[in-house]
C-alpha cells in the first residue's frame, strides 16, 4: 500500500517544504491551503514534477465541516491515509497580553489548537486499528515557543503550541496500541513569511544572534525531521520531540 500524506498549510514554507519532500520520498500528497489557491497548485506541480501523486485541498482547519472534507477528499482522491503533518497556524500582530482582544485569543487558539484536534481526530478514525485501519504516524508542528512563551510579542500563540505539546503527549499515549505514532517538531527562528503576519517580516535576521548557532533554519531542514518521525525509521518513537532551534 502507498503512503498518502496530509500536510496542513501546504501551500508556504514549512508546509510546502514537508510537501516537496514527501513527494520526493514516494508519498502521495494533499496539499491543504486556506486562501492561496495559486501557491498551493504551484506546491502540487512541485510533487507531480517528483514523481508523485499530489492535489490540493482548500480548506480551513479550525472550521469542522472543512477538516472533515479535506479528510474525504483524501479518501476519494489518494486513497487510505497512512500520515498526518499539523502544520497548519497562524500569529497575529506583535504585542503584549495586556493589550489582546478576546477576539485574537481566539483566532489564535482556534487555528493552531482546535484545529489540530479536529485533524488528529480525523486521522485517528481512519487510521486506528481498533476502527480497523493499518496504524499511521501524525506529526505535530509545535514551536520552540511553547518552552520559551514569546514576552511582548506572541504570548497566545506561544500558549496555543503549548497546548499542542499536551495534546501531542496525550494521544501518543492514546493510541500507542493502535498502531498511531504521534510526535512533534518545535521548530524556532525559521525563515518563512509567517513573521510578516506579526508585523515584522525580517524577524528571524534581527534575533539570530540570540541563537547559539547564530543563524536562523530554513524550512528544508524542518521538512527532514519531520519525514524522519513519519518513516519507519522512527518506529519506536512515539510522543517524542524534535527541537529545531540552532541550540536556543
Amino acid at each position: 500500500m502507498g503512503k498518502v500524506v496530509i500536510v496542513t498549510g501546504g501551500s508556504r514554507g514549512i508546509g510546502a517544504a514537508t510537501c516537496r519532500l514527501a513527494a520526493r520520498r514516494g508519498y502521495a500528497v494533499c496539499v491543504n491551503y486556506v486562501r492561496n489557491r495559486e501557491a498551493a497548485e504551484a506546491v502540487v506541480a512541485d510533487c507531480l514534477r517528483a514523481g508523485g501523486k499530489a492535489i490540493a485541498v482548500q480548506g480551513d482547519v479550525a472550521v469542522e465541516a472543512d477538516v472533515v472534507r479535506l479528510f474525504e477528499t483524501t479518501d476519494r482522491e489518494l486513497g487510505p491515509l497512512t500520515d498526518l503533518v499539523n502544520n497548519a497556524g497562524i500569529l497575529e500582530k506583535q504585542m503584549r497580553v495586556e493589550e489582546m482582544d478576546a477576539g485574537r485569543i481566539s483566532r489564535v487558539l482556534a487555528a493552531n489548537v482546535v484545529g489540530s484536534f479536529l485533524c488528529c481526530r480525523e486521522a485517528v478514525r481512519r487510521m486506528s486499528t481498533r476502527r480497523g485501519g493499518c496504524g499511521g504516524a501524525i506529526v505535530n508542528v509545535s514551536s520552540v515557543a511553547a518552552r520559551v512563551g514569546s514576552p511582548g510579542e506572541y504570548v497566545d500563540y506561544a500558549a496555543a503550541k503549548g497546548a499542542v505539546d499536551s495534546l501531542t503527549l496525550g494521544l501518543a499515549k492514546e493510541v500507542a496500541e493502535e498502531g498511531i505514532r504521534v510526535n512533534a517538531v518545535r521548530p524556532g527562528f525559521i525563515y518563512t513569511d509567517i513573521h510578516a503576519s506579526g508585523g515584522e517580516p525580517n524577524r528571524v535576521d534581527r534575533v539570530k544572534a540570540l541563537v547559539p548557532m547564530k543563524r536562523g533554519g530554513q524550512p528544508e531542514e524542518v521538512a527532514a525531521a519531520i519525514l524522519w518521525l513519519l518513516s519507519d525509521e522512527a518506529s519506536y518513537a512515539t510522543g517524542t520531540f524534535i527541537d529545531l532551534a540552532g541550540g536556543r
